[in-house]
């Protein structure tokens, strides 16, 4: 078999010691997926002690502040950004993977024929050369809050606006629950909008990533791109 140019269309075959080569290297990027998805639910396990540790806090008492609910919103925030980007090098290692079962494996299993005129190869080759992140950080946020976060988001939200409610007593009026609000000069309106602009933004972010995630999955079907 003559070697030829990468994108002449030339190649139709492999031989056994490179199919077993693509084999080992299936096998290298499931192992670094593997690692890359350990890592994300660990995030996201940080995310989930640090919200019950606010919880444990501002529901020890009647009397204690729902200021730490308001606080580890801070926290959440800074391991949804990590876990965005440990997702977007996890996506890597996925998409190759999942690109060689569904173009290398699939395809002997079935009929034996890896179908080499379709250039499968060429694409996955091209993300060897020139690799790079197959989300944006956008998607890759909006997907891990629709994964994971959005629990932890609405069991933070609800918490607090239940803390609101009931302590240190049973609300009576909505100025009240406005008063109860206020962080020291900071008035409750202004703290309730912008936990309602946190809400939002990422509200907003999860049903745009589902969005692309419907554009990518129209393009995948054509079988031209990886991600």
């Amino acid at each position: 078999m003559e070697p030829s140019e990468p994108g002449n269309g030339c190649r139709k075959v492999l031989d056994a010691a490179e199919i077993g080569a693509l084999a080992h290297l299936y096998r290298g990027e499931v192992y670094r997926s593997t690692i890359w998805r350990t890592r994300l639910d660990t995030t996201t396990n940080w995310a989930v002690v640090t919200l019950g540790i606010a919880l444990s806090i501002s529901y020890s008492s009647p009397a204690a502040s729902p200021l730490p609910l308001i606080l580890v919103g801070i926290l959440i925030l800074f391991f949804l950004m990590l876990e965005a980007r440990r997702y977007r090098y996890f996506n890597v290692w996925r998409a190759r993977c999942r690109w060689m079962e569904t173009h290398f494996f699939a395809p002997m299993l079935h009929d034996g024929d890896l179908h080499m005129e379709e250039g499968w190869q060429e694409v996955l080759a091209q993300d060897y050369w020139r690799p790079r992140y197959h989300v944006s950080v956008w998607v890759a946020i909006g997907r891990r809050i629709r994964r994971n976060y959005v629990w932890i988001l609405l069991i933070q939200s609800v918490a607090y606006i239940g803390k609101l409610l009931v302590h240190p007593e049973p609300l009576s009026s909505a100025a009240e629950f406005v008063a109860r609000a206020a962080v020291g000069p900071i008035h409750g309106l202004v703290v309730l909008g912008a936990g309602l602009l946190y809400c939002l933004v990422w509200g907003a972010a999860a049903l745009w990533s589902w969005q692309d995630d419907r554009r990518r999955a129209r393009r995948r079907r054509d079988r031209t791109s990886m991600g």
